[in-house]
């Protein structure tokens, strides 16, 4: 995958609809999607993450966890909430039969439990940071630093009084970015807690997801709105005519996606302008996750068990 050919002008100046280049179906609904070295990690509804190659788009691995137990004596899949991977290891949350949730981390093919339903925790969101440590987004909005070498909690923190939306860091993994149902984004300093920015210009109603790189925050929000805030302090919104349920931006910041319309297309436009350029046809139900590789590759899903390559001329 090599970088983008060309840049903004042929881009705006000759948009036209994309198709995918690829399709994979995976085992169930995809709730979240991680990327490292070449190999996508597909979490779904259905008890597994689907490891595929992205040279070949073809399943090569999966993660398997057990079906829970209902109170009826049936069993329902274990569905992973979240999904992120980093120097070699996964880590995922799952479903647990008491409501709660339970965080594991998979290495080498090893899966051990970090953290048990048992402590009463529903993470919403789970990244690694720079330092290898759990960060995890709970649905109130408070932020958890978890070590996994001691089990030991640097801190848990609220962040917001309202629910949490989206989440997002930096490339770098030392800056987080949360969303909330109030149209908020706080910006945090994971290895102090510290809280660095709130941006509350752009939105007026929750924010589904938020995408961040090199400076530059986009975000999705139930407001039909996408907003933009710049690393020299401006900001703007693009209105759209339906709701926004997924944003992405690629490494450099300087492009980005958005889901767009009742048709479920992918929008992208220039961050520094608001332009819109090409648009990204071919999905079948709402997109839900989006995800650049590359400047010019991007893979993306929605409610459904299809997972989508695209590749951006």
């Amino acid at each position: 995958m090599r970088h983008l050919a060309f840049w903004l002008l042929p881009l705006l100046l000759f948009a036209v609809e994309i198709k995918p280049i690829a399709t994979i179906e995976v085992s169930g609904l995809v709730s979240d999607m991680a990327e490292e070295n070449g190999y996508l990690y597909v979490a779904t509804d259905n008890g597994s993450v689907d490891i595929v190659d992205l040279a070949t788009q073809k399943i090569v691995r999966q993660i398997h966890f057990a079906p829970i137990l209902r109170s009826d004596g049936g069993y329902t899949p274990a569905r992973i909430h979240a999904i992120d991977r980093y120097k070699g290891k996964t880590l995922m949350v799952t479903s647990a039969p008491n409501a709660y949730r339970n965080v594991w981390v998979e290495r080498n093919g090893t899966l051990s439990k970090v953290i048990d339903a048992s402590r009463n925790l529903m993470p919403k969101h789970a990244f690694f940071d720079k330092a290898g440590k759990i960060l995890l987004g709970g649905f109130g909005s408070e932020v958890t630093r978890y070590d996994t070498s001691d089990s030991f909690v640097h801190y848990s923190r609220q962040v917001s009084e309202s629910t949490l939306g989206g989440m997002a860091l930096d490339a770098k993994r030392e800056v987080a970015v949360m969303a909330d149902e109030s149209g908020s984004v706080a910006v945090m300093e994971i290895n102090s807690s510290k809280v660095l920015q709130r941006l509350d210009r752009e939105h007026v109603d929750n924010i589904y997801r938020v995408a961040y790189a090199n400076g530059t925050l986009v975000t999705a929000g139930q407001d039909r709105r996408v907003g933009v805030y710049l690393p020299d302090g401006s900001s703007y919104h693009i209105k759209s005519d339906f709701l926004v349920y997924a944003v992405a931006i690629s490494p450099s910041g300087k492009t980005a996606l958005y889901s767009s319309g009742t048709e479920h297309t992918l929008q992208l436009f220039d961050t520094r302008t608001g332009k819109k350029g090409h648009q990204l046809t071919g999905h079948h139900a709402t997109p839900g996750k989006i995800l650049f590789v590359t400047e010019k590759a991007v893979i993306s899903s929605g409610d459904e068990k299809v997972v989508y390559f695209w590749k951006l001329p």
